[in-house]
Order: structure tokens, then C-alpha cells, then sequence
């Protein structure tokens, strides 16, 4: 029998930074507390993948007692395709109990929505049903700073406010809460790992993506960083170092 090969030390550095990144991420937003109760939700993309993985891996420190579950949601109307046999062989592997549940977005019959929104309400609300039915108090996503950088532009160019993706999101009263474990790392992060731990890729992309917007955003983005290598970091740094004395805000005078 061969053995099987192990990653070599660059290899391992880029796992370990992964995990130690998420950890951190754990820490400087409180993202989980003992006793909770976290469900994953697995797209079957690389981001969502790491994510659980990292997760499963900070799990086993003890460090924070909780639970771990995973769901995916099969959108029934959208030929979005992942390995569901590769998925369900390795959330055994790592001892995660896995969800599929199957949704119809009534993709062919919505008017002047955009695909990817009218999916994407559907999907979101069938995880807080899903969620909120089996007593999760965490909702984990995996976005990372990317996203986060790429909304912030995105919401100030065209809605001409100042918001992104925060680590995480009190819900529906304080009932439930959206955490962002992969949001201190960078795609090529989650790239590398996916890559050296040999996830699967998508074995049907969706047809409907819109990434026009978030296209623009990542090349603005790449403009940046060929002016200042650090441009995107600092980005995402800003958002935690907002000095509204010196930005142009306006007084509501009251008239008497």
C-alpha cells in the first residue's frame, strides 16, 4: 500500500495560517461562545468548504465547547451541482452531521429580479426557517475579506452608503446570529488550502451568477493594489478606524 503523501512544510505553513486566522477571527469578533449551537452552510464552494473544515479542526481544541452541524441547500429550479457523494463521505469523515435541503426559487417566474437575488432570498430564508426550527443560535458563512472589501466598494459606489459585512450580525432579536469565521483571510487563502487539501471543484457552476458588479469592485480593487501593495488590507483595516470628525457629516438644525 503507498502511503499517502503529506503536505510539505510551505504546505503546512498555509494550512496552519488558515486555522490560526480563523481562530483569531473567533476571538477579536466573539464569534462563538460555549454551549452554542452552529450551523454551517456548505455551497459546496471552496470558501464553504474551508470554512468547515477550520471550524471542525478549532473544534477539536476544546477551547470553546459547541456543536457543529451543516447544511446545504439544493436550489431544485437552478442547475447548480456539487459532488453530493465526495460532501456526504467527508462530513462523516470529520463527524459533522449534514442537512440537504431542497428548495424551489421559481427561478422562470420572476419578473424583472435578477436571478442571483430572487436564489439568493430564497436560499437565505430557508436557512433561518432551518435554522431557527432545530434551536441554532450561530448561522456560519463563508465569506472572507475579499467580500468584504468588494461590498464596502460596491455599497458606497452604488448606494452611497458605508457598509460591508460585518463578523457578526445579531438576527431576528437577538435569537440567532450571522458569524464570519473566513473573514480576516483572502481569497488566495481559501484557494491555497482548497487546493492542497484537494477539494472538489463545482461540477455545475450556475449559469445565472451576476458578477458584474463584484467584477468591477475586484478590478478597482487590483488598481489599488498595483498603486500600494498593502491598498486592499488597508481597506478592510478602515472600516474599523472610522474617524467621523473628519468626514463631511451633516447637523440636523431643529427650527424653534
Amino acid at each position: 500500500m503507498k502511503n499517502r503523501k503529506k503536505p510539505d512544510y510551505w504546505q503546512t505553513r498555509k494550512i496552519e495560517h488558515v486555522k490560526n486566522y480563523v481562530a483569531k477571527a473567533i476571538a477579536d469578533f466573539e464569534l462563538l461562545q460555549n454551549g452554542d449551537r452552529v450551523l454551517a452552510a456548505v455551497s459546496g464552494g471552496k470558501d464553504s468548504l474551508v470554512m468547515l473544515d477550520a471550524l471542525a479542526a478549532y473544534r477539536l481544541f476544546n477551547r470553546i465547547n459547541f456543536h457543529l452541524e451543516a447544511i446545504h441547500i439544493e436550489v431544485e429550479d437552478v442547475p447548480y451541482q456539487i459532488d453530493k457523494k465526495w460532501l456526504i463521505n467527508w462530513t462523516e469523515q470529520l463527524q459533522i452531521p449534514l442537512h440537504f435541503v431542497s428548495v424551489s426559487v421559481g427561478i422562470e417566474n420572476r419578473g424583472k429580479k435578477a436571478p442571483c437575488f430572487v436564489c439568493s432570498w430564497h436560499r437565505r430564508k430557508t436557512l433561518f426557517e432551518f435554522a431557527k426550527t432545530h434551536r441554532f443560535q450561530k448561522l456560519a458563512l463563508g465569506h472572507h475579506r475579499d467580500d468584504a472589501v468588494e461590498t464596502l466598494l460596491i455599497n458606497m459606489a452604488y448606494h452611497g452608503h458605508i457598509s460591508s459585512l460585518p463578523g457578526k450580525l445579531s438576527m431576528f432579536g437577538g435569537r440567532m446570529e450571522l458569524i464570519r469565521p473566513l473573514l480576516l483571510l483572502t481569497d488566495e487563502d481559501t484557494r491555497r488550502y482548497a487546493d492542497i487539501k484537494k477539494f472538489p471543484p463545482l461540477l455545475n457552476e450556475c449559469p445565472y451568477a451576476d458578477t458584474t458588479k463584484r467584477t468591477t469592485a475586484r478590478q478597482l480593487i487590483n488598481l489599488l493594489r498595483s498603486i500600494h501593495p498593502q491598498a486592499e488590507a488597508n481597506l478592510f483595516q478602515s472600516m474599523q478606524n472610522i474617524d467621523t470628525e473628519y468626514l463631511p457629516q451633516k447637523h440636523n438644525a431643529r427650527n424653534d
